[in-house]
């Protein structure tokens, strides 16, 4: 620690060309943290997926719909333990910009199905009676200001009243918690009756259903079962686990890790040569000064060592700035990923990648300065 003043002061000795390299590492990073974070939300979406639960598609697209009655025929497949539905409904509340996951569903079968959600005996049998009721979770309703009792109006992007109105209004009954994951404390789930009576298309119709299997290892055979059920029939399915469900929906979008690789890729390349470049120029001006060094003491190793902590030092400081603005700027992408806070996992692998940068553009330079010869650094 007793050099940590001189590598400081060697590291600022030309102002302006270190704050630039000190501002492009910042962005890098920045960029770096927000990337792999919604990278790593991703992951994590696909990695909390349930291993007893399979997801029944129409094997066309996810967008095509089933029909209702398909409930007690898959219900009677043998290893199938229960099953519930789920309907895409496209919502948002007031403006466009606070959208809304919301979900048609027979509340009792899907909270049957997610035992993960926890929601109080009398809120689930308010919602069973009340038509227009609606159960919300923890988080969402913590957003908007929503409690029990209150009526909030929903605008659908997609789904039409038979008077076609696209405002549907409902009751807000009962507020769910996910205490494993508050992530999943952002839907809103209401009475698929309601929907099914109120809506102008699509009548007797559900997005997807969702099966809970008796025995996980026998997920395969009842996801086959399943399809040869309907198969040749106008509307055939497409019987997945519930992470390979997620892996399909993920990749409809894109290849996220491709595309954050190749883009950290291109981005850290460019870095490696302006960090090199700053670290080489600062060595080159400097030769007289490391050969005064070197005889007032200095060895060999020790002047590799002062060189390589100038750029450790420049790599993980503005890494770690760059990191921390990422971090704080995360939470804005709540809404969009369910995710609060940006992964630790990021943070340690931003980390690892500026000590990588630091030594592979500080060895160099930090060699050189090694191998220097004082009566020739003194002669130049």
């Amino acid at each position: 620690m007793k050099y940590l003043p001189l590598v400081w002061a060697a590291l600022w000795r030309r102002k302006v060309r270190s704050l630039f390299t000190l501002l492009s590492i910042v962005v890098a990073f920045l960029l770096f943290g927000m990337l792999q974070g919604v990278n790593a939300a991703f992951s994590q979406a696909i990695e909390r997926s349930n291993v007893n639960r399979l997801i029944v598609a129409n094997s066309i697209s996810f967008t095509e719909s089933l029909p209702y009655a398909y409930m007690a025929q898959i219900e009677a497949v043998p290893g199938v333990a229960r099953v519930a539905h789920l309907s895409w409904f496209g919502t948002y509340y007031q403006d466009p910009k606070n959208f809304v996951f919301s979900f048609p569903a027979e509340a009792e079968r899907m909270f049957a199905v997610y035992p993960e959600f926890k929601l109080p005996a009398d809120q689930l049998q308010a919602l069973a009676r009340t038509r227009t009721g609606a159960v919300v979770g923890a988080d969402l309703a913590r957003k908007y200001g929503w409690k029990i009792g209150d009526r909030v109006p929903l605008h659908s992007t997609i789904w039409t009243k038979a008077d076609g109105s696209s405002d549907w209004t409902f009751d807000i009954v009962g507020l769910y918690q996910s205490p494993g994951d508050r992530a999943q404390e952002s839907a809103f789930y209401f009475n698929y009756a309601y929907f099914d009576e109120a809506r102008s298309f699509g009548k007797g119709k559900v997005g997807w259903y969702v099966v809970q299997v008796a025995d996980p290892q026998r997920s395969a055979q009842v996801a086959a079962a399943i399809d040869r059920l309907f198969a040749n029939s106008p509307d055939e399915t497409k019987t997945q686990t519930e992470k390979e469900f997620q892996q399909a929906f993920l990749k409809q979008i894109g290849d996220i890790s491709y595309i954050v690789s190749r883009i950290l890729f291109a981005v850290f390349f460019a870095l490696l040569f302006a960090t090199g470049n700053t670290m080489m120029q600062s060595v080159r001006e400097r030769v007289p000064e490391l050969a005064v060094m070197k005889t007032l003491g200095f060895s060999d190793t020790g002047m590799l060592a002062l060189v390589l902590a100038e750029s450790v030092l420049l790599c993980l400081f503005a890494a770690l700035a760059g990191l921390a603005a990422a971090d704080l700027l995360f939470p804005l992408l709540k809404d969009t990923l369910g995710v609060v806070r940006m992964p630790l996992r990021v943070i340690a692998q931003g980390g690892a990648v500026a000590l990588l940068l630091a030594l592979v553009t500080g060895l160099l330079p930090a060699w050189r300065a090694r191998r220097l010869d004082i009566v020739e650094a003194l002669r130049g």
